[in-house]
């Protein structure tokens, strides 16, 4: 038996498939390298995943408490606190959570062109698909950025953001002896609060008027420098952070689809699934259905 997906304090970015087709396998950068999907699962009891044809994407785990098991070519590795895992795209495996002392992991799904390079130099540097790395505060901070990048939406500045980043995160794991933990913190812009406004109020429906007060700026002016930094206007971007929310709503919660919509501000069930399928691709209910059994991390 698989657990469905649901541990206390979890999260997890998909990013959508249109927007992988239409963005991220054409830019210069993204097609290098990019996520396709990232989260954390803490005390991941019974967590389970078995592929007998593997996954298009290179998936990154890495185990910070408990324990577990991992299945690549039919040879078992135990997995313990502070070992990371490399699984290349398309290999046959299987891993699993302890049952006595599941573990807690952060994992990357990620694909382009130089993902297999990525993947091979770890695996050299480190002689296995399991290895330990050295616990560095700073590296989890890393991927906090790529996930932040994310959870903040699918502009190109986030998205490029987080597949630089990527390359950073797994640069550290290769060179472990030569990670730099150095913090740089980033300066808030108007954009910035605007965007963390419209988190702050996820569920409510929020007009550009409401948006543009909380920043001081005339609607005319934050419309402008937010088009300008990342290519959405400021109410499709809104509507990208509700739909990336329910999304996590369909993975993590058996909630029906018109309270997902409510408890976003979309009271109109019709309207939140035409706008669901324009930004994911799918409806709810097949994206539910979709990622029901074995397709998340």
């Amino acid at each position: 038996m698989k657990k469905k997906d649901g541990f206390d304090g979890q999260r997890a970015i998909i990013v959508p498939a249109p927007i992988i087709a239409s963005l991220c396998e054409n830019h210069p950068i993204l097609q290098q390298l990019h996520v396709t999907d990232i989260g954390y699962y803490p005390n991941a009891q019974d967590h389970h995943r078995h592929r007998p044809e593997g996954t298009p994407q290179h998936i990154f785990i890495y185990c910070i408490s408990g324990q577990g098991w991992v299945q690549v070519n039919q040879q078992s590795t135990t997995v313990s606190a502070g070992d990371f895992v490399l699984l290349p795209a398309n290999v046959p495996h299987e891993y699993k959570a302890d049952e006595k002392n599941p573990w807690t992991i952060y994992w990357i799904h990620f694909k382009g062109d130089n993902a297999p390079h990525l993947a091979n130099l770890l695996m050299q540097k480190k002689e296995s698909h399991v290895a330990p790395i050295s616990f560095q505060q700073s590296r989890l901070d890393l991927f906090e950025e790529i996930y932040t990048s994310l959870e903040r939406g699918y502009s190109t500045d986030n998205i490029c953001y987080a597949s630089m980043s990527l390359h950073y995160f797994l640069a550290s794991c290769c060179f472990d002896g030569n990670y730099n933990h150095r913090l740089i913190k980033e300066k808030k812009d108007n954009i910035d609060l605007c965007i963390n406004f419209m988190q702050q109020h996820i569920d409510k429906s929020l007009s550009l008027n409401d948006i543009a007060n909380a920043v001081n700026l005339s609607p005319a002016h934050i419309t402008t420098l937010f088009k300008k930094k990342t290519g959405f206007s400021i109410i499709e971007y809104f509507n990208q952070l509700k739909i990336q929310k329910a999304c996590q709503y369909l993975l993590f919660t058996d909630l029906r689809i018109n309270e997902i919509g409510n408890k976003l501000g979309i009271e109109d069930q019709y309207y939140f699934s035409r706008l669901f399928t324009k930004v994911i691709g799918m409806s709810p209910a097949k994206y539910r259905s979709s990622r029901a059994v074995g397709k998340t991390n």
